[in-house]
């Protein structure tokens, strides 16, 4: 998976534009996201899968607006997890009907803001849910989609289980029949599919098919003991990017030539004949496109080993610190944007927060960092800043920036808090559900 970047007269450049001249610009830290890269994800992963797969984008992944609008322009529909997420789909342009709502608490308040507004589906993870999805569709007067989000017996591996053990996720697959059952005594749901996600960051294409199949198998099962055929087979996401040294891509021919098979299965059964299949991708997509991008502040050595303090650190991109779920903390890619050929120094990158969890890259080789140089974090367009602790000593939150081929745009502004401390109003959409939004 080639990086984003390009090199000219030793400087680091992106999209066709300098990167210290937006850095300079925008400010740091910052997040840069470029378009042509999210496309390109987009296009190779529609061009492996059959069109009878449709592709929704999981706004988790990073729910800026902007970055979502592109997804849904290019006929994307969206997976959420919150209301929230909902407000921030439909003012990207995202229809209500291709909008699928997962996620194991939801709440009155966002479930009867949907049902109100429209929504393609509402995947039921619990029994307590179940009860509450047809209370507020009763209320609302409407017969709402529903499809069942299933735990399976086994799970895929992946970087992150999710399924095939015990978890908040979805129903236990034995219990089936029971959900199914219940689900035909509630006059509001209508049981559009079923939904299974076992795992994340998985770049396993065998096992990623294996966990198709398996989706398959279920909502053969659960075809059989409705009263309707299925009409959608969400088969999650998980789709992986290679972060580490040791990491491979995810093999795009071989999960294609699995989900084939699978479709074709699919079309020979006269109860799934017309389901529609759905792929939620989100860290496949947004990933690679991203850079974080800081500024060294101070370069010191303590007994021995070089440390690398920059302007931003784990406040802004957790993962990367390794404190977001990783067992095993190792270094994304790094590297130096302001010199490349000035030989090499193996160092240690850390932010410029007071606790040793602070640390970005452990054991980076790169050329010698100086004070005033642009440091950057590849593969961090997804999961970066939305799974950050923003708050955290309250340093600035980072500008995001789009960057198009020879222009940039930024599409949130960098928040500066100096001065202002905790008294600062921040406007954050994703909090967004309580608040009348016009769809006009």
């Amino acid at each position: 998976m080639k990086a984003p970047l390009e090199w000219s007269g030793g400087k680091a450049w992106l999209g066709g534009i300098r990167v210290d001249e937006i850095a300079s610009a925008c400010g740091t830290p910052l997040y840069l996201y470029d378009q042509s890269t999210l496309l390109g994800q987009l296009r190779r992963l529609r061009q492996a899968l059959p069109e009878a797969i449709e592709i929704y984008y999981s706004v988790k992944a990073n729910p800026n607006r902007k970055i979502i609008g592109i997804f849904v322009e290019h006929g994307c529909g969206c997976e959420i997890a919150s209301g929230g997420e909902y407000v921030l789909a439909r003012r990207a342009g995202a229809a209500p009907e291709k909008i699928v709502f997962a996620g194991p608490g939801k709440g009155r308040e966002e479930l009867e803001h949907v049902i109100a507004h429209g929504i393609g589906e509402i995947h039921l993870e619990s029994f307590d849910e179940m009860a509450l999805a047809e209370s507020v569709a009763g209320r609302a007067g409407k017969k709402v989609s529903v499809a069942l989000r299933f735990n399976p017996s086994t799970a895929s591996g992946g970087g992150l289980l999710m399924g095939g053990q015990p978890t908040a996720f979805g129903f236990e697959e034995e219990s089936l029949a029971e959900v199914v059952a219940a689900l035909r005594r509630s006059p509001h749901l209508r049981l559009r599919g079923v939904h299974l996600y076992t795992g994340t960051q998985i770049l396993d294409a065998a096992a990623l098919v294996a966990h198709w199949r398996r989706a398959l198998a279920i909502a053969r099962q659960t075809a059989e003991l409705g009263s309707e055929p299925i009409s959608t087979i969400d088969l999650g996401g998980g789709l992986g990017i290679p972060y580490f040294a040791h990491e491979k891509e995810l093999d795009l021919e071989a999960l294609s030539a699995g989900a084939k098979d699978i479709v074709s299965d699919a079309r020979s059964d006269r109860r799934l004949e017309n389901a529609r299949f759905v792929v939620e991708p989100g860290r496949f997509l947004a990933g690679p496109a991203g850079l974080y991008v800081a500024r060294v502040r101070s370069v010191k050595s303590c007994r021995g080993t070089t440390f690398v303090v920059l302007d931003g650190g784990m406040n802004h991109n957790l993962a990367a610190s390794g404190n977001l779920g990783q067992v095993v903390r190792r270094d994304y890619p790094i590297v130096n944007l302001s010199r490349r050929d000035d030989g090499e120094a193996t160092v240690v990158v850390v932010g410029p927060l007071c606790t040793p969890i602070d640390t970005l890259g452990r054991k980076v080789t790169m050329p010698m960092p100086q004070t005033g140089d642009l440091i950057a974090i590849l593969q961090s367009g997804a999961y970066g800043m939305t799974a950050s602790p923003l708050e955290f000593l309250s340093h600035p939150t980072p500008a995001e920036v789009l960057v198009r081929t020879g222009k940039y745009e930024v599409i949130r502004a960098q928040e500066t808090r100096f001065g202002r401390g905790r008294e600062v109003v921040e406007q954050n959409e994703s909090s967004l559900i309580s608040t009348e939004v016009s769809y006009e």
